[in-house]
Order: structure tokens, then C-alpha cells, then sequence
């Protein structure tokens, strides 16, 4: 489960650009200045077995974190992440945040890159994120109840973003998948 969208990074470099819409800004600075405090309870109190937030190293670094740590692989949907408003148009314009080069190097760690990488929310996955939300792993029996704790708490957004898989021989711990949520 992801708690709060992504594209922070993309929306302030438009912004910086004077390429961003005003709207698209705030509704980026009010999920930044939403504390994680309450999903993190409400994640935990929903047996959350491992948890990181989502920062500089966006979503894919923070993913490859978890994935090493817990000896799991994990399969993000595309299509199932949480975006704020304006993040796939900016992206679509070219305009990326200065460190993503950087979390673009992480891509040895997805395994389907050449099937994945057209896709418009490719690029989000490597987006460095200010105040971002949690990832968090959590059994698919209590996924759907917690998740709608988290939207009653008022994290709107939270999305089941994908699932944990049993680690496999392959070197990348990451498949990419795109289908309906």
C-alpha cells in the first residue's frame, strides 16, 4: 500500500519552470504538509510487516530497499499508483526533477524495463519525492480493510500499488505490470 501520490519532484521543476498549474501546486503542497504519523498507526495496527517512506530515492528506490531487506521480490502495477494531478502532464513534457538521473540508475533492479518503459507513469517510479507517503507491505487478507481505514483517516489517495512475491532467482528483485486495479 503507497498513502499518498506521487510527482512532487516533476510538479516543482515545472513550477520552476513556470510550467506548472497553479492547482497542480497545491494540491501537491497539501499532501506534502499531511503527516504520516496516522497512517503509520493505522498500517501498523493493520500488521504492516515492513514500511518505508517515499523520499528522494522515489518509489523504486525505496521499493528496492524494502525488497533487499525482506528477501522478497515485488510486482508494482503501473496502472494502480496513486498520481497527483498534473504529475503525467508534466512528465509528458520532458520536465523531470534534477535528481532523478540519479534514481533512474536503480532501473538494473526492474526486471521487464523494455515492456515497462513506455508507459506514462514509467517515469514516476524514479520521481524523488518531498514529504512523500509510506510504503508499506501488508497481507492481502487485511489489505482492503486497511486501506479503507487509511482513506477514512483521510489519505484519499492510498492505493494497493502491487503485491510482495517469493524471491526468485532472478537478479532483479522488481517486475513492472499495467492492468486494471
Amino acid at each position: 500500500i503507497l498513502t499518498k501520490p506521487l510527482g512532487t519532484g516533476t510538479l516543482f521543476a515545472a513550477d520552476m519552470q513556470q510550467k506548472a498549474k497553479g492547482r497542480w501546486i497545491e494540491g501537491a503542497l497539501k499532501t506534502m504538509v499531511q503527516s504520516n504519523r496516522k497512517a503509520a498507526l493505522c498500517l501498523f495496527s493493520h500488521g504492516a510487516s515492513a514500511c518505508t517512506d517515499v523520499t528522494g530515492f522515489g518509489l523504486l528506490g525505496h521499493t528496492v530497499e524494502m525488497t533487499k531487506a525482506s528477501g522478497v521480490d515485488v510486482e508494482i502495477n503501473l496502472d494502480a499508483l496513486p498520481i497527483l494531478d498534473g504529475a503525467e502532464a508534466t512528465v509528458r513534457l520532458g520536465i523531470l526533477s534534477s535528481l532523478q538521473p540519479a534514481n533512474v540508475r536503480l532501473r538494473r533492479a526492474i526486471r521487464n524495463q523494455e515492456a515497462a518503459r513506455d508507459h506514462i507513469r514509467y517515469p514516476l517510479i524514479f520521481d524523488p519525492q518531498t514529504s512523500g507517503g509510506l510504503l508499506a507491505s501488508i497481507s492481502p487478507e487485511s489489505a482492503q480493510t486497511c486501506l479503507r481505514a487509511l482513506h477514512d483517516l483521510g489519505y484519499g489517495a492510498a492505493a494497493i500499488v502491487g503485491r510482495v512475491t517469493a524471491e526468485s532467482e532472478h537478479l532483479e528483485p522488481v517486475t513492472l505490470i499495467s492492468r486494471p486495479h
